[in-house]
């Protein structure tokens, strides 16, 4: 059976309100598990899930002046740019305030959640009791050297 999740590669997301909407066509570079303090702040959960693509695949469809950054130090030292919806406060996306290449998006503000099985795991040493890392999955106690 073909794989119909391969043949169609975008992605659209947005903010809970629906006020901000983007659109990525390419496939995830990296897609990363993260279980960090600060990603479970953010997310409000277990974990943070990290769409990484190329900082030009993102194409904001709609709501460009709804969209507020907070900035905040990671734990290497870089700033971190953390975009969301002002109207909702839905978290989008986050990306390093030096020029990167990539930028980190927020799983769940996916309309179609990202298949998880195969993703990379980091801050496993941060991770809450009772979190079940998949048999064989990759993983990191901190963030992976780039």
């Amino acid at each position: 059976m073909e794989n119909l999740s391969q043949k169609n590669t975008a992605r659209e997301g947005g903010c809970q309100c629906g006020t901000v909407r983007y659109q990525c066509p390419n496939q995830p570079l990296k897609l990363y598990v993260c279980h960090c303090l600060e990603c479970r702040h953010q997310s409000a959960s277990a974990f943070g899930i990290s769409y990484i693509v190329a900082r030009s695949d993102l194409q904001l469809q709609r709501g460009h002046e709804n969209i507020k950054v907070w900035t905040r130090a990671a734990d290497s030292g870089r700033i971190v740019e953390c975009a969301f919806c002002r109207n909702c406060g839905s978290r989008l996306w986050h990306q390093y305030s030096e020029l990167s290449d990539s930028l980190s998006i927020k799983g769940g503000s996916l309309d179609e959640a990202p298949n998880i099985s195969q993703a990379t795991h980091i801050w496993t040493r941060q991770k809450l009791i009772g979190v079940i890392i998949p048999e064989g999955a990759k993983q990191f106690s901190r963030e992976p050297e780039e």
